[in-house]
């Protein structure tokens, strides 16, 4: 299993980032998958997750700004992230939480 998160970097307050993740050796569509993050200093936090029917759970510090999406056609899960915070600083992660499997991460800081 590989889970591969790219699109992090480093944006301003009120901007947008998309995160992808690329998915490989499990058949992606089958499967529910999570976003998950890590602040500096803090603990996770499951951000999204989105199950194989479409449907989709947002915590609320990001609902109405995050939407996550998932191609199965192409093995990628997506996370749209507008209106970004300073406090969305943190490390995201791709997962599949349900089998324990985990992406290496991808950076988003939100900076002005």
């Amino acid at each position: 299993v590989q889970l591969v998160e790219s699109g992090g970097g480093l944006v301003q307050p009120g901007g947008s980032l998309r995160l992808s993740c690329a998915a490989s050796g499990f058949t992606f569509r089958n499967h529910w998958m999570y976003w998950v993050r890590q602040a500096p200093g803090k603990g996770f936090e499951c951000v999204s997750h989105i199950n194989s029917d479409g449907n989709t759970y947002y915590a609320d510090s990001v609902k109405g700004r995050f939407t996550i999406s998932r191609v199965n056609a192409k093995n990628t899960l997506y996370l749209q992230m507008n209106n970004l915070k300073p406090e969305d600083t943190a490390l995201y992660y791709c997962a599949r939480l349900n089998w324990g499997d985990w992406g290496q991460g991808t950076q988003v800081t939100v900076s002005s």
